[in-house]
């Protein structure tokens, strides 16, 4: 899967999951598959994982993004485990937009 790092794509094999009473920099909130059949490419990619985080934001925060102070980091496949893994797999994730740790879970926060 790639993490989309400002523009550096970096791929992942396994995410570290970490208890949320400790400090951590990211909070999965959402975890899906996409139904396509065909790759997309890697731009038209993004944008879908980007749009489809966005849509599961506020509902999980409690607050639109625009008024957050918590960013959206989607991690989706690359090319090669699309067609080689069948990866399909979204994971949106939250982070402070000021790169501060997170502590306990975002779920609900309003922040």
């Amino acid at each position: 899967e790639v993490i989309d790092a400002g523009g550096d794509a970096v791929e992942a094999q396994d995410l570290a999951a970490l208890p949320c009473t400790e400090p951590h920099d990211n909070e999965v909130y959402a975890v899906f598959d996409l139904s396509l059949e065909r790759f997309p490419g890697a731009e038209a990619l993004s944008d879908m994982a980007s749009d489809q985080c966005l849509e599961r934001f506020e509902s999980f925060v409690g607050m639109s993004f625009e008024e957050s102070i918590l960013g959206i980091y989607p991690i989706y496949p690359t090319e090669e485990s699309w067609s080689q893994s069948s990866d399909r797999e979204i994971v949106c994730a939250v982070y402070h937009v000021e790169l501060e740790k997170l502590t306990g879970s975002m779920k609900g926060s309003g922040i």
